[in-house]
């Protein structure tokens, strides 16, 4: 399975939270497009399997038109072999509209990646969102029954004073709506974030560890207790209605990634595009270069199998582990990973790794310590 990331660059405003490569002109909209289509065309040979997946990221995607979609959409069904099982589009709530909702049914995509973040209005215009909880809401709804009826919501804990009972508050809502997977994560401060900024200079501070972690376990256990699975350290389903777009970078399976920012990899190799909208439409006309590209080691691929896969439900298989690595390499890993199942850091259970639900939140220190050092 192979899947198509298109980046979206464009925001009506900048989320004090973000990191993401965005910008809040649209006053070259119209040539990013033409550029994501034309690139599509370039890029045509990169993936040697059918595209099973197709995913509209930013930014904000649904600051696209319903015929800019389709367009898209278009392109890769001329170049591609597509046997499409899912077509995500990210969207922000205020522009999911009653009529561009009609629209969008009308495309091949099938699924909605809503970005709430909180049903706290206080909350939203800190975060300066676009949209307030009633909107939210309506958008859900509206979603649901223009169609598109495999809907995901994403949602952020651990805000700054915040508590348990915020987040008790904020899955009241969410758990009512009709929504099949939700994904919930942990507000950190990234240094060039308004948010990251403040944190950096005190004029705030960052949730504690010890309440971001009782958030966090707080969450599991009230949405698996409504019927959802925990499959990803940050995401939830309900029958198996996996994002499957995501679940496949988990998997290392091949993705080619579009747009200004974008990456892509193919087993071998690591690219990403220009970080800049105007420098990205340029290259693209001019056929000049628009990505850089790094060779994967095994060292880079054993270390980014663990990463990814110990975050997941399925786990890391120490077959595979053993297959890709030196013998020396696996003593040092095998010792590593000895270690942290004697310490209760993971579990083993008949060759598959694991990570146990009390250490889930924090995940990235434990594997980050299994990771294997470059000779």
């Amino acid at each position: 399975m192979a899947g198509i990331y298109i980046h979206i660059p464009f925001c009506r405003q900048a989320c004090t939270y973000c990191d993401f490569h965005f910008s809040t002109s649209l006053n070259i909209k119209k040539e990013v497009v033409a550029a994501i289509k034309t690139e599509l065309e370039l890029r045509k040979n990169y993936l040697n399997e059918p595209v099973e997946t197709i995913y509209f990221g930013g930014g904000t995607p649904s600051l696209l038109s319903a015929a800019e979609i389709d367009a898209i959409i278009e392109t890769i069904f001329k170049n591609y072999a597509v046997d499409l099982k899912e077509c995500t589009l990210e969207a922000n709530p205020d522009d999911l509209t009653k009529g561009y909702l009609t629209e969008l049914a009308k495309t091949k995509v099938n699924r909605l990646s809503i970005g709430i973040q909180s049903f706290n209005d206080g909350v939203l215009k800190w975060m300066n969102r676009t949209h307030n909880s009633q909107t939210a809401i309506a958008a859900v709804k509206d979603a649901y029954h223009s169609g598109i009826q495999n809907i995901s919501i994403d949602l952020i804990y651990a805000t700054p004073n915040s508590t348990v009972k915020d987040i008790e508050k904020n899955l009241s809502i969410a758990l009512s709506l009709p929504v099949n997977h939700l994904s919930a994560y942990c507000l950190t401060a990234e240094e060039k974030t308004v948010y990251g900024k403040r944190v950096s200079t005190g004029k705030i501070s960052e949730a504690e560890q010890e309440n971001a972690q009782q958030q966090f376990l707080f969450l599991v256990h009230r949405v698996t207790e409504n019927g959802f699975e925990q499959y990803e350290i940050s995401n939830f389903c309900k029958n198996e209605n996996y994002a499957m777009h995501n679940t496949s970078y988990w998997k290392n399976r091949n993705y080619l990634g579009i747009g200004p920012s974008a990456h892509s990899y193919n087993g071998t190799s690591r690219q990403w595009n220009l970080k800049n909208n105007f420098s990205y439409v340029k290259a693209i006309k001019e056929n000049t270069s628009f990505f850089e590209i790094e060779e994967l080691t095994s060292i880079n691929k054993i270390n980014e199998y663990l990463m990814t896969t110990l975050r997941t439900k399925w786990g890391a298989d120490v077959n595979h582990l053993k297959e890709v690595i030196t013998s020396t390499q696996w003593q040092k890993l095998n010792y590593a990973v000895a270690n942290a199942v004697q310490n209760g850091l993971i579990d083993d259970k008949n060759g598959v790794l694991s990570i146990p639900l009390a250490n889930k939140f924090i995940a990235d220190k434990i594997i980050s310590d299994l990771f294997v050092e470059e000779p």
